[in-house]
């Protein structure tokens, strides 16, 4: 079992990115919100709106602090400037899961840091902390199928038979989230990206699904 992850590394801040209103409810681009439900639910917090954060919060103390930012996506770092300040927290502390359609459904992979890759609520938080050194959790929607079906494909919802997926990938990133947060990101990446590498051979070997587009720097226009 991995040691506990000293202090200045643990995770205590998650952010789900995505845009609020009823409108954007089940797309792509709201699988950050749909993640950080389902942890809030699993850690047994409730959620408030907190106006002078511009997002609403559900926490353990401030020990454990899960956001979804009310500032739409673009903004994004906003509202997760204002909390790092407010609760002096690190980029090591800070989590942040999002939508990326340069991973399949059904995949998530976890970074210690890196570019906004077009996705442009990273991009927001990268411009309001002034970094990039701040670890993420990034979903897979599936690709679009060309740059003029972008926001459409973002901005839509799952399909029907995608659902039974999606379930599956959102309940092993609250697994994945949940070994982060005790056993810090590194044993995290090491666990949980294995795992996905292990289900892209499986499926390239039954050729059930095409090959992984590994890149990891996509424009996302939204």
């Amino acid at each position: 079992m991995p040691a506990d992850p000293p202090d200045n590394s643990k995770i205590r801040l998650i952010v789900g990115l995505g845009n609020p209103g009823t409108e954007y409810e089940g797309t792509r681009h709201n699988v950050g919100f749909e993640l950080l439900d389902r942890l809030a639910e699993h850690h047994g917090l409730e959620w408030t709106k907190e106006r002078k954060f511009k997002a609403m919060v559900a926490r353990r103390g401030s020990e454990l602090i899960l956001v979804k930012p009310l500032t739409f996506m673009n903004l994004s770092g906003v509202s997760v400037a204002k909390f790092t300040g407010f609760y002096k927290v690190p980029g090591t502390g800070v989590l942040i899961a999002y939508d990326d359609i340069s991973l399949p459904l059904g995949t998530t992979r976890f970074r210690a840091s890196g570019s906004a890759g077009g996705h442009n609520g990273i991009k927001s938080i990268i411009q309001s902390l002034g970094h990039d050194k701040f670890p993420r959790l990034k979903v897979g929607i599936g690709e679009s199928g060309g740059q003029g079906q972008l926001v459409g494909h973002v901005l839509g919802r799952f399909e029907a038979k995608e659902k039974e997926d999606l379930e599956k990938t959102l309940a092993n990133a609250v697994e994945g989230v949940s070994y982060a947060l005790d056993f810090g990101l590194d044993a995290a990446m090491n666990r949980y990206n294995q795992k996905a590498k292990t289900r892209k051979k499986k499926a390239e070997e039954n050729k059930e699904s095409p090959d992984i587009d590994e890149r990891t720097d996509h424009e996302t226009q939204v």
